[in-house]
């Protein structure tokens, strides 16, 4: 399978004090919820976070995963992404999902996957909403890799993916879970009256 970077250094900044990646998702915190159906594929995990001694941290380290510290997270996105890919080591792709994508599970990372899997020579092949939205989870061919050096700010890898957008191949998903994150206590409230989780 492919290596999965699971991007979970962000600060909750909307939370109101609350970190979302610790929120419970089917009683488990949605971070190790995420991290543990990365594990189940089989592919190396690893989980861009701030420091070490972070609260999510401890929520993970007793999982077979690799724990990415990027101190440029304070930067925004852009320094995460950049931090963390620098970090991995080679392969031919790998595969990239935030950490705040509630309904992104094993199924979701598996079948975008087997989609790269199936198309080796596209640059990026991503998950997307039924109605063609592209979201996550994203496998970027190593040809790619060397963009993530430039990224900066908290734009995140829109001016990577953006020249590419021709050559994407898009992972249809159920509804919308390609891009379903909850950002605020409302939202997180609105998602559990609504699924019931």
């Amino acid at each position: 399978m492919i290596p999965i970077l699971i991007l979970a250094a962000g600060r909750s900044a909307r939370m109101g004090g609350r970190d979302k990646l610790l929120e419970t998702v089917d009683g488990v915190p949605q971070l190790r919820r995420l991290a543990q159906a990365a594990v189940s594929l089989g592919g190396g995990v690893y989980v861009a976070l701030p420091h070490t001694d972070h609260p999510r941290h401890s929520i993970i380290n007793d999982l077979d995963v690799t724990v990415l510290v990027v101190p440029d997270a304070a930067e925004g996105m852009g320094g995460t992404m950049r931090g963390a890919v620098a970090q991995l080591p080679q392969c031919a792709r790998f595969m990239m999902v935030l950490g705040d994508l509630v309904e992104i599970g094993a199924d979701e990372m598996r079948t975008v996957a087997h989609a790269a899997l199936a198309h080796p020579d596209a640059p990026i092949v991503r998950g997307a909403t039924q109605s063609g939205k592209a979201g996550h989870p994203i496998v970027f061919h190593d040809d790619v890799r060397g963009g993530f050096a430039h990224l900066k700010g908290d734009t995140g890898g829109e001016e990577l993916v953006r020249p590419l957008i021709a050559k994407t191949v898009l992972v249809p998903l159920p509804n919308d879970v390609a891009r379903l994150d909850l950002d605020t206590p409302q939202d997180w409230a609105d998602w559990r009256t609504k699924t019931g989780r």
